[in-house]
C-alpha cells in the first residue's frame, strides 16, 4: 500500500496564495483605476469627447508622449551604455556610480525639478552658456525632456545589468574570432540576449515618464499649448473641481498606458518564440 506525501512547503497552497494575490491586486489596483471607468461613463459621450480633445488637452497629449519617446530612446543608448560599463569594466569610484543611478529613485520629484532647474535656467550652471547660443533648456520642450531622462534612466539601467552579467565573454570571443566585427557581433550575439531586458526597460521608463508630474512642472514652466504636460492638466482640472473632465483625461493616458505595454509584451511573445523556433 503506497502513501502519498504532501511536499512540504514555506508558503501556503495555491489556493489561499492565489486568493490573497487576487484580493491584494484588487483592492490595490483594480478597484481604483475601475473607478475611472465609472466615473468616466456618466458624463456622457459629448461631454467626453468634448474634455479629451480640447485643443491644450490635445497639445498635452503631443508634448507628453512626444518628450516620453524621445527620452526613452536617449535613456535605451546611453542607459545601455552605463549598464554594460558597470558590468563589464573595474575602475575607481565604479561603487559610487552605480550608486548614483539610483538617485531619481531616492530622492523626491519635487526636488529632482528644482534641481535641474537651478541648473539648466538662463542663469544656471549649464544654462548661462546653452542660453546664449541659442539652446533653451529650461521653460521649453528639451526641459521637459531633460526631466522624463532622469527620472527614466535607472529603468533602463537596472533591467539591463542583470542580462549583460549573464553573457558568456566566450561567445562574444568566438564570434571575432571567426570574422565578425565588432558591429555584427553585437548585432547577432549580444543585442538577441539582451532585447528582452531592454524592451522591459523600454516599456517601464516609458511609462514612467508618461505619468512623471514633480520634476516636470518645475522645468518646464507649464506655458499653455506650449510646454504643458497631460497630467499638469489633469491636476488643473482637479483645482477646478471638475472631477469628471480629469478622470476623462486620466482614464486616455490609463488606456493609452494599457497599449504599450500591450505592444511591448507581444513584442517580446513574439521574440521568445522566434528564439524558440529557431533554438
Amino acid at each position: 500500500m503506497s502513501r502519498t506525501f504532501r511536499q512540504y512547503s514555506v508558503i501556503p497552497g495555491f489556493g489561499l496564495t492565489l486568493g490573497y494575490t487576487i484580493t491584494y491586486l484588487s483592492l490595490i489596483v483594480l478597484i481604483p483605476l475601475s473607478m475611472l471607468f465609472f466615473r468616466t461613463a456618466g458624463m456622457g459621450w459629448e461631454r467626453f469627447w468634448s474634455t479629451i480633445s480640447d485643443p491644450r488637452v490635445v497639445a498635452s497629449y503631443k508634448l507628453t508622449f512626444g518628450a516620453s519617446l524621445i527620452a526613452t530612446l536617449i535613456n535605451v543608448v546611453f542607459g545601455g551604455i552605463v549598464a554594460w560599463t558597470l558590468v563589464r569594466y573595474k575602475f575607481p569610484g565604479k561603487t559610487l556610480i552605480d550608486a548614483m543611478v539610483d538617485l531619481p529613485f531616492a530622492i523626491p520629484t519635487a526636488v529632482s525639478g528644482i534641481a535641474l532647474t537651478a541648473v539648466y535656467s538662463k542663469n544656471g550652471w549649464i544654462g548661462q552658456y546653452l542660453e546664449p547660443m541659442g539652446f533653451k533648456i529650461a521653460f521649453a520642450y528639451p526641459g521637459v525632456v531633460v526631466a522624463m531622462t532622469f527620472i527614466g534612466l535607472p529603468f533602463v539601467v537596472r533591467t539591463l545589468q542583470p542580462a549583460i552579467e549573464d553573457l558568456h565573454k566566450e561567445n562574444e570571443e568566438a564570434s571575432a574570432s571567426l570574422g565578425a566585427t565588432r558591429l555584427q557581433t553585437f548585432r547577432y550575439v549580444i543585442l538577441p540576449a539582451i532585447l528582452p531586458s531592454l524592451l522591459t526597460g523600454f516599456a517601464m521608463a516609458f511609462a514612467r515618464a508618461l505619468g512623471e508630474y514633480g520634476s516636470i512642472v518645475f522645468i518646464s514652466g507649464n506655458l499653455p499649448m506650449k510646454t504643458e504636460i497631460t497630467t499638469w492638466i489633469i491636476t488643473q482640472k482637479l483645482d477646478q473641481y471638475d472631477t469628471e473632465g480629469a478622470t476623462a483625461i486620466a482614464l486616455v493616458m490609463l488606456l493609452s498606458s494599457f497599449a504599450v505595454l500591450f505592444t511591448i509584451n507581444a513584442i517580446q511573445w513574439w521574440i521568445s518564440q522566434r528564439h524558440r523556433g529557431v533554438s
